[in-house]
């Protein structure tokens, strides 16, 4: 059956829907917010998607939510931040901090072996006699040996229990040897849906639901989508002949670890938020549900790097980006937006995307329901014009009170003129490295160059033994940076004056 063309609901997918457009952080991100609306318009109607909604998480709140279009097209309903959408592979970050949890819990070990857990798996023939056997740590980064397999995986989402335990027993073809290089697996999530049934003693998704969703609050989310209330329930379609054609609705099965969450942006953006208050590493207490430390592993890849370019239109003049796969995310560092996570999620009927940026307590989301329909270019663009609009700052490191003091004996030998303020405090490398004459010499043609330094900025840490400063001097400015060595006392191994090139 045909539904209705994308001309007989124009009107309704130009529209935003009223109950979010209120939705915002305040007039900062209000100045942005026409330029972030306009991006994911152009994307909705370039890419056919009958609703979508997007939404911004910053230093822990959900400041912008909106919706476009509808979650239905024959019954107009718009769509909204309780709109319910399957997020696809994005659930692969849900299963992969699952894991860490049975970790921290004691259940596992990433070294163990995965047939420690499905024991079907012992009797699998490698594609090598010197391939090594596939451990759970290999399953979280996909470089477990299996083929990429999105179009198949995807349809996978109804197997049975009891049909995937006889496609295990069976055996799977490799296609390559396992930890010899990266290649995205759903079938590898898949596994890890079933390590965590068996290490935990429960079925994959109440482990889920009982340590993530229900402490987090998100309990519109869950992976039965046949029990989603009708009213809130994105209806999944794909772009066919000019014309929207409904996806099957897909129930819960047995590669729901890959693929299976669905969830609203109200609950989603609660996610974002958790994830995010995991950075930057402090002292105060761990409220959890998982600890913080334990989330920050998810940014660690398994040194299987690419160079890629960022998505977006921002991209095509952007510098490159080194990524590789962490835990459940993308990870790549970006010239302009630091350490970024991200990941996207493709399904029949539905397209999502989310990207964080731990340095700055920030992430944006999008989630739609037209198959495949990732948004990850205006989801990118949107950080991108953030950041030009100065909305984007990071949260430094605090200067402990040992590193203010040599900071201030740095000052003090450049008051000087040579070392002397500063000799009790020099590693054993310091004068080794240059000696004391040289530096009288290097201070009195810096002080010749620049005159006195009165004040100055506040220093930036760089870690506890690491900072950088700038002085405020008569002429120009004096930039300093200076690391400790890793001894008790603290010593100063390396220091750096120079004159200040902006």
């Amino acid at each position: 059956m045909r539904w209705k063309s994308a001309v007989g609901v124009a009107v309704m997918l130009g529209c935003a829907s009223p109950a979010l457009a209120q939705e915002s952080a305040g007039q900062n991100l209000d100045e942005v917010a026409p330029e972030i609306d306009a991006l994911f318009a152009r994307y909705q109607a370039d890419q056919h998607v009958p609703g979508l909604v997007y939404g911004i998480v910053q230093d822990g709140k959900l400041v912008y939510l909106k919706g476009r279009g509808v979650q239905d097209v024959t019954t107009g309903a718009p769509v909204d931040g309780d709109t319910l959408f399957r997020i696809a592979s994005m659930t692969k970050a849900f299963t992969a901090l699952a894991v860490l949890n049975l970790r921290d819990r004691g259940k596992l070990r990433l070294d163990d072996l995965a047939e420690d857990y499905i024991p079907e798996m012992k009797r699998w023939t490698y594609p090598t006699t010197d391939s090594p056997r596939i451990r759970v740590r290999d399953l979280l980064h996909h470089v477990a040996g299996f083929v990429t397999d999105d179009p198949w995986g995807d349809r996978q989402q109804t197997l049975s229990q009891d049909d995937f335990t006889k496609m295990l027993a069976a055996g799977v073809p490799f296609t390559q040897a396992p930890q010899s290089r990266f290649e995205y697996s759903n079938f590898g999530y898949a596994l890890l849906g079933r390590i965590v049934a068996n290490a935990s003693g429960m079925p994959y998704a109440d482990y889920v639901r009982i340590t993530i969703l229900r402490p987090l609050g998100m309990e519109a989310s869950g992976y039965d989508v046949t029990r989603a209330p009708r009213a809130h329930y994105a209806r999944g379609y794909r772009w066919e002949g000019e014309a929207w054609v409904p996806e099957p609705e897909m129930a819960d099965g047995a590669f729901n670890s890959m693929g299976g969450l669905q969830v609203s942006a109200r609950d989603y953006a609660k996610w974002v938020a958790f994830l995010l208050s995991a950075w930057p590493p402090r002292d105060e207490a761990d409220a959890g549900p998982i600890r913080r430390a334990t989330v920050r592993e998810i940014a660690q890849g398994l040194n299987f790097v690419s160079l890629a370019t960022r998505a977006g239109e921002s991209g095509e003049m952007a510098c490159k980006q080194a990524a590789a796969y962490g835990m459940g995310w993308r990870v790549a560092q970006d010239c302009d937006l630091g350490l970024t996570l991200s990941h996207g999620g493709g399904y029949p009927g539905y397209g999502s995307h989310v990207m964080l940026m731990p340095d700055f307590g920030a992430g944006v989301f999008a989630l739609s329901n037209r198959t495949y329909a990732g948004p990850s270019a205006p989801a990118w663009d949107t950080a991108v014009a953030m950041d030009k609009a100065g909305l984007l700052s990071t949260r430094p490191a605090p200067v402990t009170p040992d590193m203010a003091a040599m900071i201030a004996a740095a000052r003090a030998i450049y008051d000087a003129g040579d070392l002397t303020p500063m000799q009790d405090r020099l590693a054993m490398n310091f004068l080794m490295d240059r000696s004391a004459a040289l530096w009288a010499k290097d201070l009195a043609a810096l002080k010749a160059q620049l005159g006195a330094c009165p004040t100055a900025e506040p220093p930036v840490a760089r870690g506890a033994l690491g900072a950088v400063f700038r002085l405020n001097c008569e002429r120009g400015k004096l930039d300093g940076q200076i690391l400790l060595a890793p001894t008790h006392p603290l010593t100063v191994q390396a220091l750096r004056l120079r004159p200040a090139r902006d």
